[in-house]
């Protein structure tokens, strides 16, 4: 599982404020803390409240990477902090995110593939978000092609169908799963599938629940990348357990344990 640790978020106060008074240490403790439970990534965004977020992002990674060596996901939507953020990376990262845009996809996939890394793609444009499986399935071939055309390492595509909150439209559930079924059989390698978890249960009273249950039957159907709390220990292990029910890890007694080293 792609665990993408979603904690360093100017959205929330501690870092926020560590932003304002350029004091890594909460930054710091998180991207520990984070590591620790196992994130695959750990997911940089600045948020809206910072002055410069160019400085910012560079800021960011740069006290990350001189605590942990976990892998670094840029995520903006701006392309100057996309930019301001690659240029200080020094190890894996994923570019989160692009829309389907046919000009944003060849944009993100050059700059991607100049520095080696993942990217996470919308199923989305300019226009918005589809209500259904065969539009989105649409967007879904079309970043297929442009890997193709780009010479893009399948393997390094995150597709995100975007997933609605539960509480919004309660029919979306299961349209990911049909889709992250259909996404696993156009292409060999196929692109990982990947989620925004936490927005699918935002506002709803049994939110640990929900997430926990709708990311262990993704997994059934194919799901194995999701923008997470990785510091819900409960929420880690039903991941890490519905991989080794799927045969997708060696079981044994400590495979808890042993995912996380």
């Amino acid at each position: 599982m792609i665990s993408i640790g979603e904690r360093i978020n100017g959205m929330f106060k501690d870092v926020r404020e560590s932003i304002k008074n350029k004091d890594p240490k909460a930054i710091q403790e998180l991207a520990k803390k984070q590591t620790e439970a196992g994130a695959t990534y750990l997911d940089v965004n600045v948020g809206p409240a910072a002055t410069d977020p160019v400085d910012a992002m560079k800021w960011l990674i740069e006290v990350i990477q001189d605590t942990v060596k976990t892998p670094i996901a840029i995520d903006s939507q701006k392309w100057d902090i996309v930019e301001a953020g690659l240029s200080v990376v020094k190890n894996d990262v994923l570019i989160n995110s692009t829309k389907s845009d046919p000009e944003e996809l060849d944009k993100y996939m050059g700059i991607a593939k100049d520095y080696n890394a993942s990217l996470i793609c919308l199923t989305m444009d300019k226009h918005g978000i589809p209500q259904d499986v065969e539009k989105r399935m649409e967007f879904v071939m079309q970043i297929v092609e442009k890997a193709v055309e780009h010479n893009f390492p399948m393997e390094k595509i995150l597709i995100d169908p975007v997933l609605f909150p539960i509480n919004v439209d309660q029919k979306q559930p299961a349209l990911m799963f049909d889709i992250f079924s259909q996404i696993q059989m156009i292409s060999d390698p196929a692109p990982q599938r990947n989620v925004g978890l936490s927005n699918f249960s935002q506002g709803t009273k049994e939110k640990k629940l929900l997430a926990r249950t709708f990311l262990t039957m993704g997994i059934a159907y194919g799901l194995n990348a999701a923008l997470m709390d990785v510091l819900d220990n409960d929420l880690m292990d039903a991941a890490i357990t519905a991989e080794i029910i799927m045969n997708k890890n060696v079981y044994s007694d400590s495979y808890l344990t042993a995912f996380r080293k």
